[in-house]
């Protein structure tokens, strides 16, 4: 997947789940928004709803499943998903050769 592939379909999740949210805790759509840490907006079900959103968006755009549910993911505030900047990154890896 190519990283500005990557980025529009996270700003795509963020838009979905954005409308679930109360205005106070919407993500904002910039590569320092943290999805996954102490200082993230989302509480545990909004986390899974934005990596499963995601995961959707993603297979849909590659053509084969993505799974990004990790717990080892979930529990490292330096993993990939910590923000959009990271998690943009690792996208842009999935698929690669």
């Amino acid at each position: 997947m190519e990283r500005e592939q990557a980025l529009r379909i996270l700003y795509e999740t963020i838009d979905v789940v954005n409308q679930q949210l109360p205005p106070a805790r919407r993500l904002r759509k910039a590569p320092e928004t943290v999805i996954v840490g102490a200082s993230g907006s989302l509480d545990s079900l909004g986390i899974v709803s934005f990596i499963v959103t995601l995961e959707e968006k993603a297979g849909e755009l590659l053509g084969v499943p993505v799974e990004l549910l990790d717990e080892a993911m979930l529990v490292d505030e330096d993993g990939p998903l910590r923000s959009v900047a990271t998690l943009t990154s690792y996208l842009a890896t999935i698929n690669r050769v």
